[in-house]
């Protein structure tokens, strides 16, 4: 999408007064009750049992010390994060009581180039995985925080991955943000082939948010010829899609069968995706879009109208426990 830095600096006023509470978008959880901040459930999913999560990344590392991996772009790199799961330990339990959020802790394992996504394949070790994809607005350590807050809440018991791509980190690098994530194609698919090319990895589930659908998509449709890789993907779940509504149909007709195996979560009151249409010109993005349209293409649709409360409405998939549940089922039918 075009967008002069005059005609960006002008709407990006016209944002900060459209949403005078800021626009925090998708780096924060929305205001709900949360359910992964229960202590007694710290051990229901793999992750909770041992908080390593998988990372690949295009953005530039820092070494072992925050924010680990920074908004600048870099070479493909697998690593692992050490997570602190919420409610471990007196500190633990009190950011459990305030946020719910997981903490990074450190990173290891560190391995860029060529050598990243067979490392990243070999860790997987022989199970099925989550790959979660952030959208706009987020730091490295919001998104791990993310991965292992949907993960629990999932129970998931395979390997949990999280593929960050060098966002901005702040409300104002919204084309920063979408040229970066275009930019981080060609390591997703990387990603996503080095999976496929280890015999013993299960099923590869993918949830992608708001930008990080427009990244998934566009790697989905590079890969629209290597039917090995669609044939190990179970389910693909797009949350908040922050893509053209036009461009979001042209290539999901070109994905062919796997469109059958996607669950598309959206929400016509999306104020984050109002922003981003108005940025856009005024073209409606995938993730506030007519549920018919999007049913015509084969995918299922799961519409979160009047579901929860929230300022924003962009990420109930994280902090509604009924939403969630989307996401679980649309896992279950992908086994």
């Amino acid at each position: 999408m075009p967008v002069t830095r005059r005609a960006f600096s002008c709407r990006s006023l016209a944002l900060a007064a459209f949403l005078p509470l800021g626009l925090a978008a998708c780096a924060q959880s929305e205001a709900s009750v949360s359910p992964f901040s229960e202590p007694e459930r710290a051990d229901t999913s793999a992750l909770g049992k041992d908080p390593r999560l998988l990372v690949m990344t295009t953005r530039r590392s820092t070494g072992n010390a925050a924010p680990y991996f920074n908004t600048d772009r870099g070479p493909l790199t697998f690593a692992e994060a050490r997570l602190s799961p919420p409610g471990r330990g007196i500190s633990g339990r009190v950011s459990s009581a305030v946020s719910g959020d997981w903490e990074v802790l450190g990173i290891s394992r560190e391995t860029t180039g060529d050598a990243a996504a067979r490392a990243f394949s070999d860790a997987v070790n022989g199970r099925d995985v989550l790959l979660y994809i952030h959208g706009f607005n987020e730091t490295f350590e919001t998104a791990a925080r993310s991965a292992g807050q949907l993960s629990h809440s999932l129970e998931f018991q395979g390997r949990t991955a999280l593929f960050t791509w060098p966002s901005g980190g702040k409300l104002f690098d919204y084309a920063y943000d979408r040229e970066s994530a275009l930019w981080s194609r060609d390591g997703f698919v990387q990603t996503l082939q080095a999976l496929v090319a280890n015999p013993t990895v299960g099923r590869i589930h993918i949830v992608a948010h708001s930008m990080g659908t427009f990244l998934t998509l566009e790697g989905l449709r590079e890969l629209r010829d290597s039917q090995d890789v669609y044939a190990r993907i179970g389910s693909v779940v797009l949350a908040s899609p922050d893509v053209d509504i036009d461009a979001f149909e042209q290539t999901v007709k070109r994905l062919g069968p796997l469109a059958q195996r996607m669950t598309v979560i959206i929400d016509p009151g999306d104020r984050a995706l109002a922003v981003s249409a108005r940025i856009a010109g005024g073209v409606a993005r995938a993730g506030a879009a007519d549920r018919s349209r999007l049913e015509a293409l084969g995918v299922r649709v799961a519409d979160t109208s009047g579901r929860g409360w929230s300022m924003l409405r962009h990420d109930l998939f994280l902090s509604n426990s009924e939403v969630t549940q989307v996401v679980r089922r649309a896992m279950d039918r992908g086994v």
